[in-house]
């Protein structure tokens, strides 16, 4: 019961997070193309990549914080249905360009954030500590 009491508080976290992002999309970028959808699933590939390498291959990351910035936080965060919906929107508006614009750089902005996110949390895990040359 706990670790559904941590992914839905990370949920609701995640959800008014996407809220918050998307609102200042619209206001800073307009309405003519998602991007607050695509800032944010581009946003969540990193933090979950990073997240994930993290709690892998360190102790910094328990496994029930990172079911709750996963699943939780994560998963209401990113939006693959809002993606879906506003690309087909997109299509049935007669804006192929901006369609496939929205496809392309949903799919691969999102995988090379995923990446990033990685080689980050590997960067950051395996720094010096110290100008010995330790590595954490």
């Amino acid at each position: 019961m706990f670790k559904v009491f941590l992914v839905s508080v990370g949920g609701a976290i995640g959800s008014v997070a996407r809220y918050l992002v998307s609102t200042w999309a619209v206001a800073a970028f307009g309405t003519g193309f998602p991007g607050g959808t695509l800032l944010v699933n581009v946003m969540g590939s990193f933090l979950i990549g990073a997240i994930f390498e993290t709690s892998l291959r360190s102790a910094a990351i328990s496994g029930d914080l990172r079911l709750f910035l996963t699943t939780g936080v994560m998963g209401g965060f990113t939006t693959y249905s809002s993606f879906n919906y506003e690309t087909i929107r997109l299509l049935e508006d007669g804006s192929l360009g901006l369609a496939l614009i929205n496809l392309s750089a949903t799919v691969f902005g999102c995988m090379a954030a995923g990446m990033l996110g990685l080689a980050s949390a590997r960067f950051l895990l395996y720094l010096p500590t110290s100008l010995t040359g330790r590595w954490r």
